[in-house]
């Protein structure tokens, strides 16, 4: 057989090189490796400008004074599953975005999608699509990055593009009981099968896409795409892209079977011993940010008081329940607000549609959208983002809120 015929020999070759950079050793020097834990180690320090990291880390502190907590409780809070599930993808997307694979994609749909529009439209069914059934976290890890892509390629509205998939991809999700966290919980407390929870949410869900359509086609006129004068050429490496997306799908599966940590310590493994410079370009600085919207978010959930306040307030049912998920979303994200309110509530497809809806509005109400802006990295999407999704977050519950009157 030829060598070139063969498609695993570039994996092969990829560990390879790994594995064996010296002939003398089978292993990368621990020089280099250390060298990579000291550039990780200073990436996670917040940047001066991280405004939303230092809010998070202010009220954490005034939490401790207000209601002191042993340590054990206070990590008790964060929910390890979703952050190293979040820390793999990190890792892994950032594999796949310096193997040139999305700039790459980016160019052949710019060969076929000529205008704003079309390529908005097209970016928009994708990730609602795709957060459907790979959830909105993974789906925004896929397309944000593409974006960011297609926008070195060309001038293009970044940030209007990165809230329109925020908004997909939070619509998209709420049709399945596997599409976000908050679905999953409230199909796990009923017993809904998985087409009966599809059947549940079909009607909000297609007001919030004809909302969705409707804003995409005002948000983007059917002007052409203008490429950029000067932009570089994709340099593509085949053997990391190989790897990236292979460990990805396994991750992706791991999860699945609620083996985070051990698939992220592979995939860290991996990169440690072959590309060190990879993980000291990864955000971590994101993963701060959850860890302390949780412990934040989960206290003031807690906070003494607030389950009897829930009791005298007219909730139960209709659209009371709808009213306060989206309310209490905008508060303390849609996640712990479904988990909060299914106690004090017996209208499950009213919760369920308020807490999908809830996920518009301020960024902070859904976790999908913290993500978004993150990806991004442009400092214009929290106040572009905002712009658009709180008067999509009014026409939203005005619209999904008929329901159930």
């Amino acid at each position: 057989m030829v060598a070139g015929s063969n498609p695993v020999a570039p994996t092969i070759a990829f560990f390879r090189e790994a594995f064996c950079q010296n002939r003398s050793s089978a292993l990368v020097p621990i020089s280099n490796v250390t060298k990579c834990l000291t550039r990780c180690w200073f990436r996670l320090r917040p940047q001066a400008g991280n405004r939303l990291l230092w809010l998070l880390a202010l009220a954490a502190a005034a939490f401790a004074l207000l209601r002191p907590l042993a340590p054990g409780d206070w990590l008790r809070l964060i929910d390890w599953p979703t952050l190293q599930a979040l820390a793999g993808l990190l890792v892994l997307t950032k594999g796949i975005e310096r193997s040139g694979a999305l700039q790459h994609a980016a160019g052949q749909l710019l060969i076929h999608l000529h205008t704003q529009r079309s390529l908005a439209l097209a970016l928009m069914v994708l990730s609602a699509l795709l957060a459907a059934f790979l959830t909105n976290d993974v789906s925004l890890f896929l397309l944000v990055p593409l974006t960011v892509s297609l926008a070195s390629l060309a001038q293009l509205p970044l940030e209007r593009l990165v809230a329109i998939e925020a908004l997909a991809v939070n619509t998209g999700s709420a049709l399945t009981p596997i599409g976000n966290p908050q679905n999953l919980f409230l199909w796990q407390s009923s017993n809904l099968g998985f087409g009966g929870f599809v059947a549940m949410m079909a009607a909000p869900v297609a007001l919030m896409a004809s909302l969705l359509a409707l804003t995409t086609l005002l948000l983007f006129p059917p002007r052409p795409v203008k490429l950029r004068e000067r932009a570089a050429p994709a340099r593509r490496d085949p053997r990391l892209l190989t790897v990236s997306v292979l460990l990805f799908a396994g991750f992706v599966a791991a999860l699945e079977f609620k083996l985070a940590l051990p698939a992220l310590l592979l995939v860290l493994l991996v990169f440690v011993l072959f590309d060190c410079r990879l993980l000291t370009q990864v955000d971590w600085t994101l993963l701060a940010i959850i860890a302390l919207m949780f412990v934040d978010l989960r206290q003031l959930a807690s906070a003494p008081g607030v389950d009897q306040w829930l009791g005298r307030l007219p909730i139960r049912h209709g659209l009371g329940t709808f009213l306060a998920g989206v309310a209490c979303s905008q508060l303390i994200s849609n996640v712990p607000t479904a988990i909060l309110l299914r106690a004090h509530v017996g209208d499950l497809p009213a919760l369920a549609a308020g807490v999908s809806v809830g996920g518009f509005g301020l960024a902070i109400s859904s976790l999908a959208n913290l993500i978004a802006l993150r990806l991004a990295g442009s400092r214009r999407a929290p106040g572009l983002l905002h712009l658009i999704a709180l008067p999509f977050l009014l026409l939203a519950t005005l619209a999904v809120g008929l329901l159930f009157v």
